[in-house]
């Protein structure tokens, strides 16, 4: 069994603000957002766990062993350094979908994302240090085989990235839709995926849905630790295994035999 804490961060009132008192220029927003994602970032990963951009007004993180108490210094630290806030909605469930559902209603019920009377809501359901350490976070290393050999070096660089995005496309749906996993491109030709307890074979047919589907080939270093960070550092030792071994699906551990089907 794995439990996921799951915290999305949304900025309040974005859109409006965007385009008050006029429409703002769009690097200056681009370097906002790059500089608010980089020093929540750093917050949560000094803190044992993972966020990830989606649209950059959004943002999913990650964060077994977060308390209360440091999403607040977060929201605090935030509004003293930018002329834009956040809210904070958290939950727990055993698959990281449906705890990234459970965070997304808790903000959803405080109001619109763009109600300028929704400022800095914290809602939700936290862990503590007990349950984190009986049920570990599974983190997931997918990398495309041999990405630079067959894009970076044959390829212009936007067609390169192409055939990484439908790569990523393709793993993300499947994952979500089949295990209820939530999945993230990272740079270069990484993605990592926040699982819950997945069997080896279960890796490898998502590994051979992508193949089908856009051609790209994949493998996979998977990590189960306390924290999202202590198992991803787990998943690249795993996946650096699959390099030496030259095999796709490989754990920092034996795998937990479990049910693959997300219900």
């Amino acid at each position: 069994m794995t439990t996921t804490q799951s915290t999305l961060v949304q900025l309040d009132n974005y859109g409006p603000w965007t385009v008050t008192p006029e429409p703002r220029r769009e690097m200056d927003l681009q370097t906002l957002q790059s500089r608010l994602f980089a020093d929540i970032a750093q917050f949560i990963g000094g803190r044992g766990g993972y966020v990830f951009h989606t649209r950059f007004d959004n943002m999913i993180a990650v964060t077994n062993g977060i308390n209360r108490e440091a999403h607040t210094t977060l929201q605090e630290s935030i509004s003293n350094r930018y002329p834009v806030t956040i809210s904070l909605g958290v939950d727990i469930a055993e698959t990281p979908a449906d705890a990234l559902q459970g965070a997304t209603e808790q903000i959803q019920a405080a109001g619109s994302a763009q109600d300028e009377n929704r400022t800095e809501v914290l809602a939700g359901e936290f862990l503590d240090g007990r349950s984190v350490d009986q049920e570990p976070v599974h983190i997931a290393h997918f990398d495309v085989n041999d990405a630079t050999g067959k894009y970076t070096d044959q390829l212009n660089e936007f067609d390169s990235f192409i055939q990484i995005e439908r790569s990523y496309a393709s793993l993300m749906e499947y994952m979500r839709k089949t295990h209820g996993a939530l999945s993230f491109f990272v740079g270069g030709d990484n993605m990592i995926a926040v699982c819950p307890e997945l069997s080896a074979e279960a890796y490898q047919d998502a590994i051979d849905n992508v193949e089908r589907d856009v051609g790209v080939e994949l493998k996979v270093g998977v990590g189960r630790d306390s924290t999202a960070h202590k198992a991803g550092i787990a998943a690249k030792h795993a996946l650096e295994a699959c390099r030496s071994h030259g095999t796709t699906v490989e754990f920092s551990e034996p795998p937990v035999s479990t049910s693959d089907d997300y219900r």
